[in-house]
């Protein structure tokens, strides 16, 4: 107890004498801190103790105005630094959602919205698939003329005409069968949107319906008085 009352004590002390022996205007400040002996020290410039420490500053009448922390450690201000980039990162992660969710709402009405546009945009990519594969059917009957030619030919120069054909035929059945390959990957692509699409729209759906949905605050009777 005895320790608890010579704080406050010793500041009181400090303050008078700093009282007395500065002519303090309305605007005097003093800057006080425990300095590396444990004293309490104070002055109306910061005294040089307090250097490199965490101080107060105390008005004239000796409350406290602010209190100004010790200087980080490189340690502390790289973490400070790790914190506030991650909180940025956060920041910048949570309007893009927003954005994100307001486009969903913008683009979709309901759930029959999600999958008509799903429908439409699976069957423009099969019917690239299925024109395709009809292409390379055609492709490569016109090839087989051109390969039944050739057969004449295994012992002699072929003709420059039935080279070319092989060629261009060979050609354009690779060219659409990556046309093939890539719209394959975009029904993937496409199926995954629009479940994601599907499921972001819904978890909003509840939470609009969970935010409109009235809260009931009824203070139920804890029973009923009887007349005398």
């Amino acid at each position: 107890m005895f320790r608890d009352l010579v704080k406050p004590l010793v500041l009181a002390g400090v303050l008078l004498t700093l009282a007395e022996s500065v002519s303090a205007g309305p605007g005097s400040m003093f800057y006080c801190c425990t300095d590396a002996n444990g004293k309490y020290v104070c002055g109306d410039i910061l005294p040089q103790s307090c250097y490199g420490r965490g101080y107060r500053e105390l008005g004239a009448n000796g409350r406290t105005l602010r209190e100004i922390g010790p200087p980080l450690t490189v340690e502390q201000r790289a973490q400070r630094a790790a914190d506030e980039e991650t909180r940025r990162q956060e920041e910048i992660s949570h309007k893009e959602q927003q954005l994100k969710d307001q486009v969903l709402l913008d683009t979709y009405v309901s759930l029959e919205d999600i999958e008509s546009l799903r429908k439409r945009a699976l069957d423009s990519a099969r019917k690239y698939i299925n024109d395709a594969e009809a292409r390379i059917t055609e492709i490569k009957g016109i090839r087989k003329k051109f390969e039944d030619e050739a057969e004449f030919y295994k012992t002699k120069i072929m003709p420059p005409e039935i080279e070319k054909g092989l060629s261009n035929t060979a050609f354009e059945i690779r060219a659409q069968e990556s046309i093939i390959e890539s719209k394959k990957k975009e029904i993937v692509t496409l199926e995954a949107k629009y479940d994601d699409d599907r499921q972001r729209f819904l978890e909003l759906q509840r939470k609009t319906t969970s935010a409109k949905k009235p809260q009931n605050n009824t203070i139920k009777p804890q029973g009923t008085i009887k007349p005398q």
